[in-house]
């Protein structure tokens, strides 16, 4: 959608985006603050993710979360909220006609919560309820206990499940004195933003928040190299799942990322691409994907699927094979045509709406207060070259740092998952 983003700073200290798309027939709102997992104790992990549940609830003008919840949605808004590692957001979105009314509600639940006893304790019982189910992603408990084991800040949902006892009403209560400050918010704001600037700035300047000190840091993780396989036992699970994972000790500025997004879309992305469209062609997996992660110092990459057991060995011949291809600089001008092109296309299909609009901007605002630069990104695509992607993907094994997890049955499974960790420590080793 055609549209402009705009930053500004309020005399309070929050700073966010205000991204206008002309004619548009809905808001969306998002209001991020840096505090997430990492900024509690591991014995009380869930004090952020319980405290936002607890949030959008009763609050100085509205006695009942219920009610809260009645008057939000009369006219079809919805909200939501989220909590991971680093942020806690919340969000809403509403038809054009009520942004005020929204925007006040979603400041007021904000900036005015009660933390009721009895919310507390019926939200402490959905969030129990929530990680139970969460325990049953496969994918999910691997991940996690893959970064536990190295040394990254990780929690698994079973472990959550454990420790949850530990947390407190009192402890959302500090915790949200901790964090919701202005100086540690971001917002982001997208929709038909003509003639309304000025009285949204007005009503944020008025957010009822104390300014705070500053925007908390992110923390600097450090990952340990696994000399040994990460294996998670489930007898019920007849395949194994897998997550392969790399670090480089530096973070990747615009460019390597670049291509290693491209080099995603080459071997995995597509029924074409080098690994999963030959694996599929022979029968070896029916999905795959990859992708890369961000922290503070440090870039990582990871590949992850699941597979039959007798099809492992071969699907990992293919990955360590293509792999080293791409570091070779084994890129045909094709190849890296045909990855352009599909990310082009995911990026034009991206902003369709307002949602999908502001999302393009959302992550790395929250996460290092860059504002992309929107229009920029297919010319950034085109000039992605077979050098830069072979050098990035080759930096990404220097460090010598990775790991491989693999979640199974158990006793066959714990042998391969030995195996394939041979097999892969080749990629570090070249």
């Amino acid at each position: 959608m055609k549209h402009t983003v705009s930053e500004i700073e309020l005399q309070n200290g929050a700073k966010g985006l205000l991204i206008n798309v002309p004619g548009a027939t809905v808001m969306d709102f998002e209001f991020n603050f840096r505090a997430g997992e990492y900024l509690v104790d591991k014995t009380k992990w869930e004090v952020p993710h319980l405290m936002e549940h607890v949030l959008l609830g009763a609050n100085e003008y509205i006695p009942r979360a219920r009610l809260f919840q009645a008057e939000f949605e009369k006219n079809g808004a919805a909200n939501n909220a989220s909590t991971g590692l680093y942020h806690i957001t919340y969000e809403a979105e509403c038809a054009d006609f009520e942004w005020r009314r929204i925007l006040e509600l979603m400041i007021t639940a904000i900036s005015k919560p009660l933390f009721l006893t009895d919310e507390f304790k019926a939200e402490y019982g959905n969030v129990k309820d929530e990680l139970t189910a969460r325990s049953n992603n496969h994918f999910r408990t691997l991940s996690l206990s893959l970064r536990e084991a190295h040394g990254l800040l990780a929690m698994t949902d079973r472990e959550r499940l454990r420790q949850i006892k530990n947390v407190k009403r009192k402890d959302l209560i500090e915790h949200y004195n901790q964090t919701h400050t202005a100086k540690n918010l971001r917002f982001v704001i997208s929709g038909n933003l003509a003639g309304r600037t000025a009285p949204i700035k007005k009503m944020l300047e008025d957010f009822g928040l104390p300014k705070g000190r500053s925007y908390i840091e992110l923390p600097d993780e450090q990952p340990a190299n696994l000399a040994a396989p990460v294996f998670v036992a489930r007898p019920s699970v007849k395949n194994v799942y897998f997550e392969l994972e790399t670090f480089a000790m530096k973070r990747f500025d615009d460019e390597d990322m670049d291509a290693l997004e491209l080099v995603n879309g080459m071997l995995t992305a597509t029924l074409y691409s080098r690994i999963l469209g030959e694996a599929r062609e022979r029968g070896l997996v029916y999905s795959m994907g990859s992708g890369v992660d961000i922290m503070k110092n440090v870039t990582g990459w990871w590949f992850s699927a699941q597979v039959i057991n007798r099809n492992a060995p071969a699907l990992f011949e293919i990955i360590c094979r293509e792999l080293q291809r791409v570091r070779d600089g084994d890129i045909s001008a094709e190849d890296l045509e045909a990855a352009k092109q599909y990310w082009l296309g995911r990026h034009q299909r991206s902003a369709q709406t307002v949602a999908g609009t502001m999302a393009g901007y959302t992550g790395r605002y929250y996460f290092d207060d860059i504002v992309n630069d929107y229009d920029a990104i297919p010319e950034r695509i085109r000039a992605v070259t077979a050098k830069r992607i072979q050098a990035a993907s080759k930096r990404m094994f220097t460090d010598k740092i990775g790991g491989l997890g693999v979640l199974g049955g158990g006793g066959r499974s714990h042998d391969l998952a030995n195996e394939l960790c041979e097999q892969v420590q080749v990629l570090w080793k070249s």
